[in-house]
């Protein structure tokens, strides 16, 4: 290397002004250089940049000191904001990235991970008030897994999403008190439990033991180590780009000057929320915008009693009440009916253990080599020959790899593909894009696992991101499914509204022992924008179409005998319904199909009257803060809206026209609305398109059903709500057979089996529809 030239100072046209070690015309060695508007940067320089330690300071009152780059903060350093803030930790690029250590003005202060300039990855959140939160961030907002504790005790541990309480969680009350249940956009809305103070029910002595206390954050903490240390170290950065330029002498460094003026990017511009408390920050004191549920705790004498409870939206709908002990004894019955499933399960999973695994790995597999085959085959109109017992692709896959397969670590087995250019029409005609399914099902996170919510024992599967199930069939299933699939085909293509099963892929999977198992790939239908509370499989039956109440857990999908709704909907909606169900039940009864189901999802509003009730007032003492509450914006008075569920005139460019793996048909009309098009307006939540079976609002009114609860109190507390509806027909593959299915089948349909003739599946559908019409009944 040259030696450097020693120049004393040099000032630029610009009014620039450096002092320090040059090498030709380019600063290089050790220097100092002062733009005009005051900035100050002294240290290491590089042919012309910025790169090794340094100190900077701007006119601001801004400083930095630690490693460059290239003319970038790039490294580890320490950064002083106008504000006081003060940042330590690794930077890349001039963004804060990797791990880092910031105490804001208020003396709040997050340790942690940073992507990008934001929270994101593992990280601990103090605020001055005294509450910590301890887990995992993205894009600046809690989301993931983490645990929240109140100054005055209360614990949440649980699931999190944008900045809100949302999924599964436990809230620990710090007089001892727990609630187990689900969450939404930071309020209870779904199915839960509340043990008052003292319970020792053995699920809440399971979490005392990781909950509310020093070791449990010590636990979290120490999986984040590097979050602790006050002595961050990184290695010292490997230049890969850079944006500043050689300039001539004139102009020397003038681009450089892009630091000084990019102060902003090195501010804090992100939201940090404390769901439960809404708090808010944008690199100015935090304000806290809503309480905890310290002014929603339960206190109890007794503490005997459990609650069974469901919310909706923070609003309490119905309570069942319980003694401990009937609740042990109900536990010690699940434990035995748990028992009692899994060695059911077993005989039908042939992929017994960590073996069903491997199951998964190789139907991705399957579907990727298969989807990459026939994708690039110029689109066409299928064929009589593309239903034939031809149409089929074969393949071995052993795991070594072939000259047509990749190797993989799952185990050999044999691939077939029924039908493939049908499959590939039909996802072309539901509108899924190739690459799209294929990421879904085959992407890296994977499928997971779900148990079967039937009695048929399959295994079902669902993708990552919700949008697809995948079932295990029998022999005889697969062959109803093949025997039907080119009326299937027509009648789809005929009926965009349709609301029987999207079929996108058929598969069988081949061991070398000559075991073997079938696939099918569906539409998830509750793959929705707003959360389902209840689900039904309605088939219009009375024997045998209750769910053990034992056997009830949060997403159980209930029977007949268990709604206690009956839904009231717009004249033309529930006409569109009901025309599409008789094409739907005419189809089907034309295969021969029988014992199908209608799949029905409800997503319930709470009373808008009793919003006000969930939370107080803020008490900030910010004379500006704003009540922020389900994307309300309230100031002095609260505004309620005088409807839960709104229809409007639909405007495509307001909602998502995205088709989904449940979603096809027509947007739908409304009697109420002057036979126009429309759409859903939930107010504080979103606009959604209403199409059949998706988004379609109805007043739900509650009905007192016969059956009491044994040694337990239940109180609906409402009437009628406001319902948004999901619905579907399902099991579609159950053919009807003389000679074998009439008892089973429709005994349970409490016909006389000595009367039934061979046109039963004509009394299936009549009875069916029968039914919908009392659940769906018109307007008086």
């Amino acid at each position: 290397m040259e030696e450097s030239d020693r120049i004393n100072e040099q000032t630029f046209s610009n009014g620039d002004s450096y002092s320090g070690d040059f090498k030709g015309i380019l600063p290089h060695g050790k220097g100092k250089y002062t733009w005009s508007d005051g900035t100050i940067y002294e240290g290491d320089w590089e042919e012309g940049k910025m790169t090794g330690k340094g100190c900077i300071v701007w006119s601001s009152g801004a400083k930095y000191e630690g490693d460059f780059s290239g003319g970038y903060l790039h490294g580890f350093g320490t950064f002083i904001g106008p504000d006081r803030s003060v940042y330590r930790g690794t930077w890349r690029m001039n963004i804060r990235h990797g791990v880092g250590r910031k105490g804001y003005p208020n003396s709040d202060i997050y340790d942690g991970s940073w992507k990008e300039g934001v929270h994101e990855g593992n990280g601990r959140y103090s605020w001055n008030s005294g509450n910590t939160y301890i887990g995992n961030w993205k894009g600046g907002k809690m989301s993931g897994r983490g645990v929240m504790k109140w100054a005055n005790g209360d614990i949440y541990d649980g699931s999190w999403l944008n900045g809100h309480r949302h999924g599964s969680g436990v809230y620990r009350f710090a007089d001892g008190g727990y609630y187990f249940g689900t969450w939404s956009k930071g309020l209870k809305d779904g199915k839960g439990k509340f043990y008052p103070a003292g319970s020792k029910h053995p699920s809440v002595n399971m979490f005392s033991g990781t909950l509310g206390n020093d070791d449990s954050e010590k636990m979290i903490l120490s999986q984040n180590s590097s979050m602790d240390s006050k002595e961050l170290k990184t290695p010292k950065p490997r230049v890969k780009r850079s944006i500043s330029e050689k300039i001539p002498v004139g102009g020397i460094l003038k681009s450089s000057g892009r630091i000084s003026h990019r102060t902003t990017s090195l501010d804090e511009r992100s939201i940090f929320c404390d769901s439960a408390k809404g708090l808010v920050c944008n690199n100015s004191p935090c304000k806290f915008l809503h309480t905890s549920d310290e002014g929603q705790r339960e206190e109890h004498e007794s503490s005997t009693v459990v609650y069974e409870r469901e919310y909706t939206q923070g609003v309490l709908i119905k309570e069942i009440v319980r003694n401990c002990a009937e609740l042990q004894r109900k536990g010690k019955r699940q434990s035995k009916f748990s028992v009692k499933e899994v060695k059911k399960r077993s005989c039908v999973d042939i992929f017994e253990g960590h073996q069903s695994y491997y199951l998964m790995l190789n139907l991705q597999l399957g579907i990727r080599y298969t989807v990459g085959k026939i994708t690039p085959v110029p689109m066409r109109e299928v064929r009589a020959s593309d239903f034939g017992d031809r149409a089929r692709i074969r393949m071995y896959f052993p795991r070594k790899g072939s000259q047509f397969t990749p190797s993989h670590c799952s185990i050999d087995f044999y691939w077939k593909d029924y039908c493939p250019m049908v499959f590939r029409n039909l996802r072309e005609m539901f509108k899924l894009d190739a690459a799209e399914y294929m990421m879904s099902i085959c992407g890296d996170d994977g499928l997971r696992e779900l148990s079967s919510p039937g009695k048929s024992g399959s295994i079902f599967y669902l993708s990552l991101d919700d949008r697809f199930v995948i079932k295990t069939l029998k022999r005889t299933e697969l062959k109803v499914l093949l025997k039907m699939l080119y009326k299937y085909y027509i009648h789809v293509g005929e009926h965009e509204n349709t609301l029987i099963t999207k079929f996108f892929g058929l598969h069988r999977i081949t061991l070398r022992g000559g075991r073997k198992v079938r696939f099918v790939v569906m539409g998830n239908m509750f793959c929705t924008e707003l959360r389902i509370h209840r689900s039904y499989d309605l088939k219009g039956s009375t024997i045998g179409r209750s769910t053990d109440k034992v056997k009830i857990k949060e997403n159980t999908t209930l029977k007949d005998l268990d709604l206690s709704f009956e839904f009231h909907m717009d004249k033309l909606l529930r006409e569109s319904l009901f025309k599409q169900i008789a094409i739907d039940c005419m189809f089907l009864e034309s295969q021969q199909i029988i014992d199908y189901s209608l799949l029905l999802g409800l997503h319930f509003r709470a009373p808008e009257h009793l919003k006000t009730l969930l939370e107080p007032p803020s008490t900030t003492s910010s004379p500006e803060s704003v009540l922020a509450y389900d994307g309300i914006s309230t100031q002095g008075e609260l505004m309620i809206p005088p409807s839960g569920l709104l229809l409007v005139t639909h405007e495509p460019s307001f909602v998502s026209t995205a088709p989904g793996p449940h979603i096809r048909g027509s947007t739908l009309r409304a009697f109420s609305l002057g036979d126009k098009e429309v759409d859903l307006l939930l107010p504080g939540t979103g606009r959604l398109r209403v199409q059949l079976g998706v988004n379609m609002p109805a007043k739900a009114n509650h009905k007192l059903l016969k059956e009491e609860v044994d040694d337990s109190m239940e109180v609906e507390l409402f009437e009628v709500y406001d319902v948004v509806l999901y619905m579907g027909i399902i099991d579609i593959l159950q053919e009807y057979n003389v000679k074998k299915k009439v008892e089973h089948a429709y005994k349970s349909l409490q016909f006389d089996p000595l009367k039934i003739s061979a046109v039963e599946p004509k009394l299936y559908a009549k009875r069916f529809i029968n039914f919908l019409k009392k659940v769906f009944p018109d307007q008086p």
